[in-house]
């Protein structure tokens, strides 16, 4: 989904979703620093305390007048752990070497929910911890506290009783400097992703401005005509890299272009030369062999010597008149049509050409009696008669013939159709029409229809047909109609 969209687009998201992951995990980052020192913290405290208080404990025992064991310490600390718990500000128990309660600094009301007696894990790991330590976290009416239990021992380092100092962990000032902090940190990254917001988009428009413009120009780039180079100020290294390689690419391609056209045009005229030798050579071999007939069988005595010399004239006379054709087909097609600028009555004109043909199936139709367009009266006679020719010998062989050739006003330019119910013209030649040596008739060159998309298209017009094959063809011309202004000393 995210290839789909357009790399400006991708690139601003991608600035967004940057900000705003830093974001995260910088919050992220800082809840979990909070939150390690807020625990460093606290087992700092704890350990200190444990220390005053051991200290304390060690002070009283040294002091104390009874004897230092294990049945003598609620004697001995009988009114001390008071003390020592309120300069120290915390509470703390005592228990035996077996886990029972001696004596505790919290008040009577709150003795009831101690642990009178420690539990068996707590003894073993207690006994095989390294230090001695054991620490123990646990968790009452929803808050989290630490249990710590160390030995309290004699003037011979012998263990007496065991120390547990249950430590509340107040994490309130500092849950309100992180929210404090928080709330801060907020408001600077909202700030910084409006800023970001804007700066995206300046960037990704900045760097798809050029791109943008390749892009068109890349779309634009044609092989048959001039292609312009692209201009962009002061681009990036990366994108003026691009562009130097498109701009020698447009180099090479009106080189490569010309070079092509050259070729184009010397194959196609050497296949257009091959067409006519070719042509020419039909009505010669008929020539010749009558020549040489008629040397072989002359006879200046024969009675009927002067109606064969008359069907061998006749002979002779069809075949110089078909090459003559074939010299005026070329002729024609080679003959580019000058532009004469000559404001015509463009309806007047076509029925004229039609009415050239006798044949009562060719019909003629217009909408208006004047649409005027400046174009060479020849040509357009030209490609009318060629385009009724053609549709003519495309209905030879329709039992009921028809031809219809109207003249209409469409936009801004005037359009010819020209109509037949003939044979149709298969999808398999359809793009070879327009093609100067394609015919598919058994004879003639092939010039007539690209000799009329010449004149059409020198005159900025368009043809284009439709076809069915067994149902008819349709051929429609455009012509650009005069303009008002143009239209001045019209010709009929």
């Amino acid at each position: 989904m995210f290839t789909n969209i357009s790399l400006r687009s991708r690139i601003f998201i991608s600035m967004i979703l940057l900000v705003l992951i830093a974001s995260v995990l910088i919050a992220a980052v800082t809840i979990y620093q909070y939150r390690e020192q807020s625990r460093d913290y606290h087992q700092d405290r704890m350990l200190r305390k444990e220390e005053q208080i051991k200290q304390s404990i060690e002070l009283t025992l040294q002091k104390t007048t009874y004897p230092v064991t294990t049945e003598n310490l609620e004697l001995i600390f009988k009114d001390d752990i008071y003390e020592i718990a309120s300069v120290q500000k915390m509470n703390f128990n005592i228990y035996d070497l077996q886990g029972g309660l001696i004596k505790s600094s919290r008040p009577k009301f709150e003795i009831d929910s101690l642990s009178l007696c420690l539990d068996a894990e707590v003894l073993n790991n207690l006994h095989r911890a390294s230090k001695k330590r054991y620490v123990e976290e646990k968790s009452t009416a929803g808050y989290n506290y630490q249990a710590s239990y160390t030995y309290i021992t004699d003037y011979q380092f012998k263990p007496i009783g065991i120390l547990n100092l249950p430590y509340f962990e107040d994490n309130s000032f500092n849950d309100k400097e992180l929210k404090e902090f928080l709330i801060r940190l907020t408001g600077v990254y909202v700030l910084m992703l409006l800023l970001a917001i804007g700066l995206a988009y300046f960037i990704s428009k900045y760097i798809t401005r050029s791109l943008q413009t390749i892009s068109e120009k890349l779309n634009q780039t044609e092989l048959n005509k001039r292609n312009e180079k692209i201009i962009v100020d002061n681009p990036s290294q990366e994108i003026g890299k691009l562009i130097v390689a498109y701009n020698e690419m447009i180099d090479e391609l009106e080189i490569s272009a010309a070079k092509l056209a050259k070729g184009e045009r010397e194959q196609a005229w050497r296949e257009m030369a091959k067409q006519v030798a070719h042509e020419i050579k039909n009505p010669l071999t008929p020539m010749r062999l009558s020549v040489q007939s008629f040397e072989r069988r002359f006879n200046p005595n024969d009675p009927d010597i002067i109606q064969k010399v008359s069907e061998y004239s006749k002979t002779l006379i069809q075949q110089i008149d078909t090459m003559s054709s074939i010299a005026s087909a070329f002729s024609n097609f080679a003959n580019m049509p000058a532009q004469q600028n000559e404001t015509l009555n463009v309806v007047h004109i076509v029925k004229l050409a039609v009415d050239i043909f006798n044949e009562n199936y060719i019909h003629f139709s217009a909408e208006e009696d004047r649409i005027i367009a400046k174009l060479d009266r020849t040509q357009l006679i030209r490609v009318v008669t060629n385009l009724v020719k053609n549709a003519n010998q495309a209905i030879a062989d329709v039992e009921v013939p028809n031809i219809q050739v109207s003249v209409a006003r469409e936009g801004e330019f005037v359009k010819l159709t020209i109509a037949d119910n003939g044979v149709g013209i298969s999808e398999k030649v359809k793009e070879k029409v327009f093609e100067p040596k394609f015919t598919t008739k058994t004879s003639g060159m092939g010039l007539g229809l690209g000799m009329v998309k010449n004149i059409v298209e020198t005159y900025k017009g368009s043809i284009e047909f439709s076809s069915e094959p067994l149902q008819g063809t349709e051929f429609i011309v455009k012509f650009p109609i005069a303009k008002e202004n143009d239209s001045t000393d019209k010709k009929a």
